[in-house]
Order: C-alpha cells, then sequence, then structure tokens
C-alpha cells in the first residue's frame, strides 16, 4: 500500500508562487507509479491539473495552468512536486496528489490565491 503525504500550499496573492510536494512511503515503491495532481473547489467538480509518468519523462497538463505550473518528481525521495507560478485566483482549491489510476491519495492540500 502506498502511503501519500503532501505539504505546501497556503495562502499567495495573484502573480505569486508556491511549490507543493507529496512524500510517497510503502510497497509497490513510489517509482513503480504514475502520478497526477488533480484540484476541487466547493463549486466544481474535481479536475485534472497534471501528470507524470513513472519516471519523469512524460509531462501534461490542462489547458488552465499549461506554462504556468511544473510537475515532476525524485523517485530518489519517493517525492511529487508541482510548482505552481503566476498564481490566479481561479486556482484557489484543494490540490490533491494521487497514482494515475486513483487508487492512492494524499489528504489534500489549499491552495488560496487573492486577488
Amino acid at each position: 500500500q502506498l502511503h501519500l503525504v503532501q505539504s505546501g500550499g497556503g495562502l499567495v496573492q495573484a502573480g505569486g508562487s508556491l511549490r507543493l510536494s507529496c512524500a510517497a512511503s510503502g510497497r509497490p515503491p513510489f517509482s513503480h507509479y504514475a502520478m497526477k495532481w488533480l484540484r476541487q473547489t466547493p463549486t466544481k467538480e474535481r479536475e485534472f491539473v497534471a501528470y507524470v509518468s513513472w519516471n519523469g519523462a512524460v509531462t501534461n497538463y490542462a489547458d488552465s495552468v499549461k506554462g504556468r505550473f511544473t510537475i515532476s518528481r525524485d523517485n530518489h525521495n519517493n517525492t511529487l512536486y508541482l510548482q505552481m507560478n503566476d498564481l490566479k485566483p481561479e486556482d484557489t482549491a484543494v490540490y490533491y496528489c494521487t497514482t494515475r489510476d486513483q487508487e492512492y491519495w494524499g489528504q489534500g492540500t489549499q491552495v488560496t490565491v487573492s486577488s
């Protein structure tokens, strides 16, 4: 079973930056899994943000974050990242890290962007 613990997030002004982390432990090892970041607001369905393959070679992004967010991973340290730049108020949400098949989830972290 894979255990995911998120950190980062918080309150930032529009145009600012934040980095989310997702530390993995357990078996199979973190490097076995492709990973995603999703986000959810109270008024919208959960939406895809970014994806990274097991080795980091392939990434893709929602159109709404393309060019502003970067997903990456460090398999040596069993950690997934989401670097978020040029944040906008519409990025305000609870962000979740999850495996590609959404079997395992982080606990979620709030990101709030003020205008």
